[in-house]
């Protein structure tokens, strides 16, 4: 019986090896947008609470220069939050982009091995068929060996 080979097994695991890199850099991304993510979180977080803390010391009663020292601050964290903000959007660009894809390679991958499994089935059947043949010409030469005795 013939050793199965698929024709196209080259291509495949090529295929693989781009799906793999395609994950490697979707995490990358993932990674990446989480990081920035985070960030943006902490400074929304400390503007929260720096405003929370200005308004109790209002209450209180503070100096001008402590309100002015307090507006800066919360400018300069406002800057800081729309630059976040925008590489938070490139991040999620790049992640959505890294994940299309991936999900392009995962298809391609699945198409070939689907076209191996097609291919591996044909090949079974042609196997048996040549094996039913054989089995067929060796009962007809035991039963002619069995009409001439």
């Amino acid at each position: 019986m013939l050793q199965y080979t698929y024709r196209f097994e080259k291509v495949l695991s090529i295929r693989e090896q781009e799906k793999q890199q395609s994950e490697i850099a979707y995490k990358e991304s993932v990674r990446s947008f989480e990081e920035v993510a985070t960030k943006l979180y902490e400074f929304l977080k400390k503007k929260e609470d720096l405003i929370t803390y200005q308004n109790e010391r209002l209450k209180t009663g503070a100096t001008i220069d402590e309100i002015h020292h307090f507006t800066t601050f919360i400018d300069s964290l406002e800057h800081t939050i729309a630059d976040l903000q925008n590489k938070v959007m490139q991040a999620r660009a790049k992640m959505n982009w890294h994940e299309q894809k991936l999900l392009e390679k995962n298809l391609e991958v699945r198409k070939f091995e689907k076209m191996r499994e097609m291919d591996y089935e044909s090949f079974k059947k042609q196997q048996d068929h040549i094996e039913m043949l054989q089995l067929d010409e060796l009962s007809s030469l035991m039963y002619y060996k069995k009409e001439i005795r």
